[in-house]
Formats: C-alpha cells, structure tokens, sequence
C-alpha cells in the first residue's frame, strides 16, 4: 500500500445493502439447450463493504455480476442497486443508472489509447456532462498513488499502473458500488496485490462498496466477506477471509458440489 493511502482520511460508510438480489434466476436456451446460469440466489451487498464471489467455471460467478449490474437480463426474480429495482427500468434508463451510480473493473483494462490517464479517469463523467467533484477525484488519485502519473496515456504506463487508473474511473464518480471482475487477471503478483491494496483501500478508508468476482484465494482475502457459487446457487459464505481458509472451503465445494 502506498504512503498516500495509509494517510487517507477514513470515512464512514452508510448502513444497508448497496445492491440484493431475491430469487434471482438466469436461464439461456430452451429445451435441450437450456442451462440455468442462476437458480434462485438470494443475496445482498452491504454499503461500505468488499464482498469477493468465487466458485468453479461454470458456476454463475460472472452471471450474478452481470445481473446485478444491469449488464444482463433477469429471467425470474428481483435485482436492486440502491432502492432502484432494475427490471422496471428501461433501456435508457439503465444506461443512465450504470453511468451514475455503478463502477466497473473488469481483466481488461478497457484504457483508451489515445488518451491520458486523467482523461481516462474522467471520461464516463465527461459523456455525462457531469463535473468531477475535484476535492474527490484528488483523494482517489491519491489514494491510487497515481498523482505523478496523469498525463501520462496508457501505453507510457505499467500494467498494474493501467488497472490503477481503471480503479481509479470506477471511483472517480462515487457509485454506489463498484464490480470487479477478474481485475488482477492480468497482472503479476506485485501489481496483483497492489490493485487488490487500494480496492480495499477504497472500501476501508473511502467508504465504498465492492463486489469482485475471482477464482484466486489470495485475491480472495482482500475481501471482507466471500461467497460461494455451485451450479448457479448460493452454497456458502465466509467472513474474514484468510487464503487458506477460502483453498479449504473451495475443495470442501469441489469434493462434496453445492448443497441442495
């Protein structure tokens, strides 16, 4: 973790539930092609907490992030980020409530080129035609260790300063929750680990919310609060993650398959 991070001044994050799910269920496909990527999940993200979802390949990790992001849509159920419940808004308006009030992390960086990184930062704002808050957007940079950085464009900048400066767009517009999927994939381990620092980072000292999408335990303990997938359904939780205990409860998955 960088100088600049351990000296961010900590802020207390709101109480409640960011974004819940009730009965969410995704079904692709009809007759023998059908699959239910989501059988049924219940689950809420708490306000000012940093939730990691992990599961086998195929289990509906990347599925439930979708759905709950406004990505994709749900076939039976309730999906909600704050108070707004998504299958009753229209496309513009989920376009609208993804810009505002949603950040996104994924294993690309999704930098455009041409591009600083300051430009990258701000550009969902500038489509918007919304002004940073300034005071904010200094405190993220910040606390990303990317002051010195700004105007440099994507290619003059390391891989693990790129999924800074991604981290740093996701948080620049204070959502109400950022989703991260798979956001050190690319990244060795040193970069890896300082991602995952400052996204941990944002949820203990700047109060925001995160729900990351992984496969890896170390990636895992970052986290608050992990949750397990099987075959589209909830199987488990675990608070205070340590690697070791997340490895475990992945073979105890892996041995016995999701409960029912």
């Amino acid at each position: 973790m960088s100088q600049s991070a351990t000296q961010t001044t900590r802020l207390r994050a709101p109480s409640g539930a960011a974004a819940r799910a009730m009965g969410l269920t995704k079904v692709y496909g009809e007759g023998q092609t059908r699959v239910v990527a989501l059988d049924s999940v219940c689950v809420e993200f708490g306000r000012g907490r940093f939730t990691a979802i992990m599961g086998p390949s195929g289990s509906g990790k990347s599925t439930l992030m979708h759905c709950m992001a406004g990505l994709d849509s749900l076939s039976e159920g309730s999906a909600h980020v704050g108070d707004t419940e998504l299958s009753s808004l229209g496309d513009r308006q989920l376009t609208k409530l993804r810009r505002e009030k949603i950040g996104f992390v994924f294993q690309a960086f999704n930098l455009l080129p041409t591009l600083s990184a300051i430009e990258n930062i701000t550009l969902p704002m500038d489509i918007a035609g919304r002004k940073p808050d300034q005071e904010w957007l200094k405190l993220t940079v910040g606390t990303l260790g990317l002051s010195g950085r700004l105007r440099h464009r994507p290619s003059q900048l390391s891989g693990g300063q790129q999924q800074r400066v991604a981290v740093a767009r996701a948080l620049a517009g204070r959502p109400e929750i950022i989703f991260a999927d798979e956001p050190t994939g690319n990244l060795d381990s040193h970069s890896g680990a300082e991602v995952l620092g400052f996204l941990q980072e944002s949820v203990r000292g700047l109060g925001q919310t995160v729900v990351m999408v992984t496969h890896d335990p170390v990636a895992a303990s970052y986290a608050d609060r992990v949750i397990f997938l099987a075959d589209g359904r909830l199987t488990d939780e675990l608070a205070a993650p340590t690697p070791e205990s997340v490895l475990d409860r992945m073979r105890i998955l892996d041995t016995n398959g999701p409960v029912r």
